[in-house]
């Protein structure tokens, strides 16, 4: 099975697309490749993807036309993974299935564990990447790029009965958490009593009081409309959600090395850019949502990391995970024993 490269190529950024099929024309393209995501195409991620499969066009003479398809047309995030999987859909960026399916691929979301967003990058590009991508080729059967994107920042916390300033503010609270075996362990271990519920029905659940608050990048805070229904933000940066461009091996053993180089750092290169929007993105959206009515605070994650500590969170992770993952882990995170 052929490695992603990691040598990266400079060149100059061409113009954002948000059409998904790409111009090169003029003669049929050797390799027709169809990339599914499930973000709107007005999301970084979409637009990036976009754009370096447009440079792709470009870079292999029209040898390589890319379509990426947003929005979820090709299906649901993890009925694109199965398609992945099974061949009928060339490459996706994915989430959350690909920690449901292969446990390990979730270590990157351990809670507190990352002092800043730039550090979770480095370890899920670096040695612990590298690690988690050898085994989700061999459990999975597919291909993980090199260079992670990212979802939307930290996730932060809001709420409508109080802020969240210390551990203990969150025992008892009925918090609306995604479906995922690592967030619900989070905040039970603080407390909480972790909410499953559909994004689409969070925010009537926060207007009827099914859910007292729930915890989000703040871009879904955003267009979720949740400062309607709640009064506080607070800025817990508790959990980091990393996206990764996956592909089909079958497709990705069709490419010749050189196309393959390409692609790769192509898409390598895009990853890292978009990085960068969301950064900018979310500063806009914290003022945006502070002028929107909701108290915004700062939250020191050390009392969090002891909490989570004492409550036997770390054992707990570690165990599941491996001793040889978690040791990668450690050596980007801080202060989780």
């Amino acid at each position: 099975m052929n490695k992603i490269s990691r040598r990266t190529v400079v060149a100059g950024a061409g113009a954002l697309l948000g059409a998904s099929i790409l111009p090169y024309r003029a003669r049929a393209a050797e390799f027709n490749i169809r990339v599914g995501n499930d973000v709107p195409e007005t999301h970084s991620v979409h637009k990036r993807l976009a754009e370096a499969a447009e440079q792709i066009g470009a870079d292999t003479g029209g040898r390589v036309q890319i379509q990426v398809f947003p929005n979820s047309q090709l299906g649901s995030s993890v009925d694109m993974f199965s398609q992945v999987r099974s061949g009928a859909l060339d490459m996706m960026t994915v989430g959350t299935p690909l920690g449901n399916t292969i446990p390990l691929a979730s270590i990157t979301g351990v809670a507190f564990a990352f002092p800043t967003l730039e550090r979770a990058w480095e370890a899920a590009d670096g040695e612990l990447g590298d690690h988690v991508r050898k085994v989700v080729s061999e459990q999975a059967g597919i291909i993980m790029f090199d260079q992670v994107w990212d979802f939307g920042g930290y996730r932060h916390t809001t709420t409508s009965t109080k802020p969240i300033v210390a551990p203990e503010d969150f025992a008892g609270m009925k918090l609306r958490v995604p479906v995922t075996p690592l967030y619900n362990s989070t905040f039970r271990a603080l407390g909480a009593s972790p909410v499953s519920i559909n994004y689409a029905e969070v925010y009537s659940a926060l207007q009827t009081g099914v859910a007292d608050g729930q915890e989000n990048p703040l871009a879904l805070i955003e267009t979720g409309r949740f400062y309607e229904v709640q009064k506080y933000l607070s800025l817990t940066g508790h959990i980091w959600d990393a996206v990764t461009l996956v592909a089909n091996p079958g497709t990705w053993s069709s490419l010749p090395a050189d196309l393959q180089e390409i692609v790769s750092n192509r898409m390598n290169e895009a990853a890292r850019n978009q990085r960068q929007d969301s950064l900018a993105l979310n500063a806009e959206i914290q003022q945006t949502l502070a002028n929107s009515g909701l108290t915004v605070n700062e939250v020191d994650k050390e009392p969090f990391r002891k909490a989570l500590r004492d409550a036997g969170y770390y054992s707990e992770w570690k165990e599941k995970y491996g001793e040889e993952a978690w040791a990668l882990l450690e050596k980007y995170a801080e202060g989780l024993t």
